[in-house]
């Protein structure tokens, strides 16, 4: 009898550890996919091992694919929402939308449709803004970069207008194809994420 006292007794511990523990689940592209780098030097895997320091029990699922685009994310998405039940879900896509000449209208809809998934599973939402570089006309890179900035109001979900601030454009933090940054690269991702992620924590 005592024997299973003592059982159940630490299966409600562990059962409530379980349910303090929280996930942040990352679903993006190349950039947040480590692209050209190893997993270990991404600003994702950073994040993981600075919330292993922290306070709290939060764990860091990155379900990033090189090449995706924000209807790959959506069409991904519920089935990672019902595996990892996350607490927090930080969307980064779009990238590739804007280098394909998508329409803006599309990328919006896609990500509105991710914030509202992400929330009918019980979880808070970051999103990542991205802009294109001039060469893509001012119309349409003013068109991409107002596509996050609506969904960010509409849906009232917290915003970093521009993910790869600091680090786009500027050689040193980029790889040699100019669309990647580099390792020296991803602690100012994660710099440019965490004042706007702690708070959902």
């Amino acid at each position: 009898m005592r024997m299973w006292l003592r059982s159940g007794v630490l299966a409600l511990v562990f059962g409530a550890q379980n349910a303090l523990a929280g996930t942040v689940l990352v679903v993006g592209d190349s950039i947040s996919a480590a692209f050209g780098l190893e997993t270990e030097q991404g600003w994702v895997h950073m994040l993981g091992e600075r919330l292993a320091r922290g306070p709290g029990e939060h764990q860091v699922v990155n379900a990033s694919v090189s090449g995706d685009t924000s209807a790959g994310g959506l069409a991904r998405l519920a089935p990672l929402l019902e595996q990892h039940r996350p607490e927090v879900v930080v969307i980064e896509l779009g990238g590739n939308d804007g280098l394909r000449g998508q329409a803006p209208a599309q990328l919006q809809q896609n990500l509105a449709a991710m914030v509202d998934r992400s929330r009918a599973a019980g979880a808070e939402v970051l999103l990542l803004g991205m802009q294109l570089p001039p060469n893509y006309g001012p119309r349409y890179t003013r068109a991409f970069a107002e596509a996050f900035e609506r969904v960010a109001e509409e849906k009232q979900v917290p915003l970093v207008p521009f993910f790869l601030e600091g680090v786009g454009g500027v050689e040193s933090m980029m790889q040699a194809d100019g669309i990647h940054p580099s390792a020296q690269a991803q602690a100012r991702l994660l710099q440019n994420v965490w004042p706007v992620l702690e708070p959902l924590l």
